[in-house]
């Protein structure tokens, strides 16, 4: 059995050869979709119906046009990420709705902003899709992104398309901070505390939920919505950044124990991950749940640090969010774990590498 991607595992035969992939009939190669000689024009014209012309803000000239215009906040500095989401690598057309595909794209940049304490303003498309999905397919993938870009107020502006036999997906996000008020991974500080919103290893959980589901559905539990719908944490990012408690912060994007050590070296720091504080998806702390918390990817929680003198002032949940404080900032460059038993063990990378074989 061999790692994939954050949430996708490949299982092998006993000679060695995967076990093939189980592709879902076409459904829509007669129907709803591109006429042929249908021109890229029409094409961009069905993505920019749905989605709103940007009111104010900081967008001068939006889709339309060779680019869209940008002009930033006096005062604030400009965030800018990008995401790629592949099929093949990030989901899987027979497994996952189109919907799904949409809002989670735009999801993934936005949890960058997030992660500073920032504030998304507006984002860029770029997609490549085969002939025979620019119809349903295309609808229900624009009707998750529309969705998504209405509840975090990020417009589409521009982008760009074209064909490939797989379906490629690129979001650009734009966002905004006051200057100099960004939250960086580079200042946490020996004996600061370390805190992760959420629960760990739920959209990992998930996935196996989908894989036994064997389609697409409506999600049937909490962990298959957080895989399919997950939520960055954008209000709690802006209030750590508004009241000043945290001193570093990321997203958990690829796992606990391959983005931890991307903080820790930012800050030139080691650290110290309490096994039992973790918060677990079920209450039985089996070392499956902990493998899960460690090294399953695409929960989108926050991973940040607070100093000791301010920890009284962070509440248990913040909008019904958990926040758990699961270890402490060292010195030196350790990374270890300890168990309620008091062993201590290094923790290795076991999340998500798309360059690790």
């Amino acid at each position: 059995m061999s790692r994939v991607n954050p949430v996708f595992w490949v299982f092998r035969t006993a000679s060695g050869k995967l076990f093939p992939v189980r592709r879902a009939s076409l459904r829509y190669d007669i129907v709803n979709q591109m006429k042929p000689g249908t021109s890229e024009d029409e094409l961009l014209r069905r993505i920019e119906a749905p989605f709103p012309r940007p009111r104010g803000g900081g967008v001068g000239l939006s889709i339309g046009d060779d680019a869209a215009l940008w002009r930033g906040k006096p005062g604030f500095q400009t965030i800018l990420t990008c995401d790629w989401f592949l099929e093949g690598m990030h989901f899987l057309r027979e497994l996952h709705p189109p919907a799904s595909v949409g809002w989670k794209c735009l999801v993934r940049a936005v949890s960058d902003v997030a992660a500073m304490g920032g504030v998304p303003r507006c984002f860029l498309l770029g997609l490549a899709l085969p002939p025979e999905e620019t119809g349903v397919w295309l609808r229900g993938f624009l009707r998750g992104l529309g969705r998504a870009a209405d509840r975090f107020d990020c417009p589409l502006v521009g982008g760009d398309t074209t064909r490939q036999d797989r379906i490629l997906i690129s979001v650009a996000v734009v966002g905004e901070i006051r200057a100099g008020k960004a939250v960086l991974r580079s200042g946490a500080l020996p004996g600061d505390r370390l805190y992760v919103s959420g629960r760990l290893g739920e959209a990992e959980l998930g996935w196996r939920e989908l894989q036994r589901q064997g389609g697409p559905g409506r999600p049937t539990s909490r962990a298959l919505r957080k895989h399919l719908y997950p939520q960055p944490r954008l209000a709690l990012g802006q209030w750590l950044r508004g009241n000043r408690l945290a001193t570093a912060m990321m997203d958990l994007s690829d796992g606990l124990s391959t983005d931890l050590p991307r903080l820790c070296a930012a800050s030139r720091v080691g650290a110290t991950i309490d096994l039992s504080l973790l918060p677990l998806v079920r209450s039985d702390a089996t070392e499956e749940a902990i493998a899960r918390a460690l090294h399953g990817g695409d929960d989108y929680e926050l991973l940040f640090t607070v100093k000791p003198s301010v920890e009284r002032r962070l509440p248990v949940r913040y909008r019904g969010v958990p926040l758990t404080r699961i270890g402490l900032i060292s010195k030196g460059r350790k990374i270890v774990s300890v168990t309620a038993r008091g062993k201590i063990n290094p923790i290795c990378s076991g999340g998500w590498d798309p360059f690790r074989s």
